[in-house]
């Protein structure tokens, strides 16, 4: 018969892994920025797509090179997101190796360490990820020059 573990070892690991827990939390909130972005994104992309087809000319150009930025964008939001899941992922196994140490008395310490550190890394690229995205939206993000210097003519305004 397996002995169970005391009450007083489950709480400590429960203790023990309260930190990964609130990581997770923090993760699950960044995860859900990252995909709010990507939402915006894909119905930008969208808009600019039923444009692109009846445009001409400058306007055409301007158009078709805005869809480029905004695919690059949901390439790069859906790496955040990728990495950011793996590290979500690398937190569980953290969690679960710290209840299996402590309750078949194994020594994992070695193991969860790295784990642990694997989702830092993760995450950290996670982050710079979403700062690239961040920067190729705020390229695009301008209001033309013709919009903003647009003057009515006499003839126009009446």
């Amino acid at each position: 018969m397996i002995p169970l573990p005391q009450v007083s070892l489950v709480s400590q690991t429960i203790q023990l892994a309260l930190a990964p827990v609130f990581l997770l939390a923090g993760i699950g909130a960044f995860l859900n920025v990252c995909v709010g972005r990507l939402a915006r994104i894909i119905d930008r992309a969208r808009r600019v797509e039923e444009k692109i087809l009846n445009s001409r000319g400058k306007e055409h150009d301007r158009l078709v090179s805005e869809i480029r930025v905004l695919d690059r964008r949901m390439s790069v939001v859906n790496a955040a997101i990728f990495l950011s899941v793996v590290s979500a992922c690398a937190v569980c196994l953290v969690v679960i190796l710290l209840f299996a140490g402590n309750l078949l008395n194994a020594h994992l310490g070695t193991a969860i360490a790295i784990l642990f550190s694997l989702s830092m890394l993760l995450q950290a690229g996670a982050f710079a990820t979403f700062i690239q995205e961040i920067r190729l939206a705020s390229r695009i993000i301008h209001i033309r020059n013709e919009v903003l210097y647009h003057k009515v003519d006499e003839d126009e305004a009446e």
